[in-house]
Formats: structure tokens, C-alpha cells, sequence
């Protein structure tokens, strides 16, 4: 179960990671990040309508998103991410933007951790 206090919640909290210019952007995904000065990583997921129209293939790529981001979550303390799908995936295409998350992650916690 992903933890409420994991996730960003409001706009104030997604605008200030984005702010922060520290991006890092992939074929499937944009990924900002932010260091915060609490014992645990945050989330925010962006997954537009505009880019997947259909709400069962945006809902998959969130639990996608959070699965990978559980695990990795560990090694990345202190550091509040904002995710944005940039383009539609499918079912084949989930272990490649797997891949590119935790590459794009490490990236960025080298960055701005």
C-alpha cells in the first residue's frame, strides 16, 4: 500500500518541485526532483488525459509508477519527485518506462541529492 504521506498532495507542493529546474526528461517520462527535509521521499504523478485518454491506461501507468517508485524508494531519502507521462504506453511498453524511471532517477538524485 502506498502511504498517504508519501505522495505530494496539493499544487503548492507539485509547483515548488517543478520550480526547481533539477528535471530530467526520457522517451516516456519527465521527472522532476526536489531534496526535502523529511526522513522519506514524496510523489507526485502527472499522467494528463490529454496524453492517455482512456482513465484504465492512466490508472495503469500510476500503478506502475508507484510500484516502481515503492521500490526505489529507499535508496532515494529525502527527495520529493513529480512524474509526467510524456506519451501513451502499452502493456509492452511498461518495462521499458520501468527502466528509464530508475535511470532518470539516479541521474537526478545526483543532481539534487
Amino acid at each position: 500500500m502506498f502511504k498517504t504521506y508519501h505522495r505530494l498532495h496539493n499544487s503548492k507542493d507539485f509547483s515548488s518541485v517543478i520550480r526547481f529546474r533539477c528535471a530530467e526528461s526520457g522517451s516516456f517520462l519527465q521527472i522532476f526532483a526536489k531534496s526535502n527535509d523529511l526522513l522519506h521521499s514524496r510523489l507526485g504523478l502527472i499522467v494528463a488525459g490529454k496524453v492517455e485518454r482512456l482513465a484504465v491506461k492512466r490508472n495503469l501507468a500510476k500503478r506502475i509508477l508507484r510500484a516502481v517508485f515503492s521500490e526505489q524508494q529507499k535508496d532515494f531519502v529525502g527527495l520529493d519527485v513529480v512524474v509526467r507521462l510524456r506519451c501513451r504506453i502499452t502493456r509492452e511498453d511498461s518495462s521499458r518506462m520501468k527502466e528509464e524511471y530508475k535511470a532518470l532517477l539516479i541521474k537526478l538524485h545526483r543532481c539534487c541529492g
